[in-house]
């Protein structure tokens, strides 16, 4: 890896990570605003729980979509939902102009995704889809539609929705996926609703201080030992038992190691493997990923029903890419709180779940760049031997480094900052912080799964063989399992916190 003059602040306009941390931090500020008693994000629209007959019988769209904000209650929902394609309509065209993609063809796509989008979103919101019988908050929404049955799905129904529509477009309809894909894009999707995930995790921390700090330490203890791990076993199984090269071993190693897509690209850029290795693993990864994402939620709310916490832990370290992995953590976090609350009629507080995930996900992220710092100075000075050509300065950790995480942590430390200091402002702090981290970050999260529908093409794993079987049996063999067992050391007897009533 040749010296290069790079500035700290390359990247900051052209980058994907660094938009996700700009959309992020403008609905960050946006949603402060309350503190002073302004509200610019009440326009949000929201989808609402509706039933079928009910609709036909007395159509009306405040049944199914609304502003979110009490000072925008007035308004029409039609245009509530218009505000907020136009919003964040302008916003993503503005990211895609300085990521030099083709502005147009991405409005015109993002526009089709975004009403996709909703329509899922609105979809999955009917009645017999997500209502669950029991009582919250004296109100049980079996009772209150008539319902006689249902599938109890919480939101989750939604979100496979999206996925499903997502894939059909993806795998069916190939040339209309070929022209999303300008504005399909998962990983800036979630990783801007990441950042959103900072400012419920800093109003968690206000309610509950000691248990997120408790619950990102076990995330990083957890990290740290599993990937002590992971690394070493896939590498000395891709070696030794299917006898791939080192440069081979090391991308799809840390690929399935560490952080997916990311890993592989910024492994291979650290031990200069050839073009094509990333690629082909970066490939495997997202459909893999895929994969995870329809069957570990379903697994685990099946297998381990009382372990929520351990079960978003081990999604964060198994599922290998941060647009999988956070909307495969929602997906758990709906199932599992909907299938709770069913059973027991204790109603969990959603988000914690998702948290935990995401928690070893970010822990895995920041881990990206410091491990391709050490491959580099591993294959420069150890399996190359050539120190006197090629220098690797620290600086590396910081390019390499997944810049979404900042915008996460500046949400997330901000809010703590106001329980800290400013405890008579968080009732105002919640009014605008709860429109951002609720309904834009569920839209964030619908986004990406339209996209990552779009994007995986599963007619790309023929003629991949042998790095193909060796990446399934990797990670159901070796990395998922061992996940849960170092999640369940770390996070078993961790519960979500109840709903208040």
């Amino acid at each position: 890896m040749a010296s290069i003059n790079r500035k700290w602040y390359d990247g900051m306009l052209s980058n994907e990570d660094w938009w996700a941390v700009w959309l992020g931090l403008i609905m960050f500020l946006a949603g402060m605003m309350t503190i002073w008693g302004i509200d610019i994000v009440g326009w949000m629209s929201k989808t609402k729980t509706w039933e079928f007959t009910n609709l036909i019988d007395d159509f009306t769209w405040a049944k199914l979509v609304n502003p979110a904000g009490k000072s925008y209650a007035e308004i029409s929902p039609l245009l509530s939902l218009f505000t907020t394609y136009v919003v964040f309509t302008t916003l993503t065209c503005i990211g895609a102009w300085f990521q030099k993609l083709d502005v147009k063809k991405f409005f015109l796509s993002f526009t089709i995704i975004f009403i996709l989008t909703w329509l899922c979103w609105i979809i999955g919101h009917e009645a017999h889809f997500k209502a669950i019988d029991a009582t919250v908050k004296g109100k049980n929404e079996f009772q209150f539609f008539g319902l006689s049955w249902g599938l109890q799905l919480g939101g989750g129904f939604s979100y496979m929705l999206a996925l499903a529509v997502g894939l059909i477009i993806g795998n069916a309809f190939k040339g209309f996926a070929a022209y999303l894909k300008e504005a399909a894009k998962p990983e800036w999707f979630i990783k801007t609703a990441i950042v959103y995930l900072g400012i419920k995790l800093g109003l968690m921390s206000m309610q509950s201080t000691g248990y997120v700090v408790e619950l990102a330490l076990a995330g990083a203890a957890a990290v740290f030992v599993a990937y002590l791990l992971f690394w070493p076993i896939v590498y000395w199984l891709s070696r030794r038992v299917f006898g791939l090269k080192r440069d081979a071993s090391a991308v799809l190693s840390s690929g399935i190691s560490i952080c997916g897509v990311s890993a592989a690209i910024a492994t291979a850029g650290a031990i200069r493997a050839k073009p094509i290795l990333p690629v082909t693993v970066s490939m495997l990864i997202v459909i893999f990923a895929m994969i995870e994402l329809v069957v570990l939620p379903t697994t685990y709310t099946v297998l381990a029903p009382d372990q929520p916490i351990v079960n978003g832990a081990a999604m964060g370290m198994t599922v290998k890419t941060d647009g999988a992995d956070a909307a495969a953590g929602a997906i758990l976090d709906e199932l599992m709180v909907s299938r709770h609350l069913q059973e027991t009629g204790e109603h969990w507080q959603e988000g914690w779940i998702l948290s935990a995930a995401i928690l070893t996900k970010i822990w895995i992220d920041v881990f990206i760049g410091v491990w391709a710092f050490l491959l580099a100075l591993i294959w420069i000075y150890k399996v190359e031997r050539n120190s006197g050509l090629v220098s690797v300065g620290l600086s590396e950790i910081w390019f390499r480094f997944p810049k979404f995480v900042i915008g996460y942590f500046i949400a997330w430390f901000f809010y703590v900052g106001i329980a800290v200091y400013f405890p008579d402002s968080i009732k105002d702090a919640t009014a605008g912080a709860s429109i951002v981290q609720s309904p834009m970050r569920t839209m964030m999260f619908m986004l990406t799964f339209v996209s990552i529908g779009i994007i995986t093409d599963f007619s790309k794993l023929k003629g991949m063989g042998k790095l193909a079987i060796l990446y399934g049996f990797a990670l159901f063999v070796i990395i998922a399992p061992i996940a849960y067992a170092v999640a369940w050391i770390f996070h078993r007897g961790m519960m979500p916190p109840l709903v208040v009533e």
